[in-house]
């Protein structure tokens, strides 16, 4: 055959076309899942310190999602303001305290209610100043405290005992 015969030849023939089926996207999906593999095992036997902390980042990124999702609304219940009304009779409860066991403080200035807590004070005796839980109480007056209308509470007290007749100052949360 000559050189123009080949070329004849080869212009003539066309190569068989083999039909091959497309490869579906499930296929697809897998095949690039496996190449993804081959390099993410490639990079670990090469350079380990960058696979290691490329896992590092990946596991930060998904505590940083699960711990910004909304998650569930359920909220820790908590003690609501009651609104009261002066002169009523109400008892006392304790809004932190479980079993009725509580105690409450008692003020005699409204501005004093920070300083609640004299445990570390031995040698200061004061009945009035701590109420069991279930006193008897009536509002006399209503008064505001850290930006809250109405959070602090003059109170009498009524049930008998020593401090019958007793006014002071106590939580509005701390009234029932």
């Amino acid at each position: 055959m000559s050189n123009s015969e080949e070329t004849e030849n080869k212009t003539t023939e066309k190569p068989e076309i083999t039909e091959k089926p497309e490869a579906t996207t499930a296929t697809a999906s897998v095949d690039q899942a496996n190449k993804l593999l081959d390099n993410a095992m490639g990079l670990k036997e090469s350079n380990p310190k960058v696979f290691f902390g490329a896992i590092a980042a990946l596991a930060v990124v998904v505590l940083i999602v699960i711990m910004m999702s909304s998650g569930s609304k359920n909220t820790v219940p908590h003690t609501t303001l009651k609104t009261l009304t002066i002169g009523q009779q109400y008892s006392l409860k304790g809004a932190n305290s479980l079993g009725g066991n509580g105690s409450i403080s008692m003020v005699a200035n409204p501005d004093t209610v920070s300083a609640f807590d004299d445990s570390q004070e031995k040698g200061v005796k004061s009945p009035c100043k701590q109420q069991p839980e279930g006193t008897v109480v009536k509002v006399l007056d209503l008064t505001d405290y850290v930006g809250k209308k109405n959070s602090i509470a003059q109170i009498e007290i009524l049930s008998d005992g020593e401090c019958k007749g007793r006014k002071g100052w106590t939580l509005v949360v701390d009234i029932q």
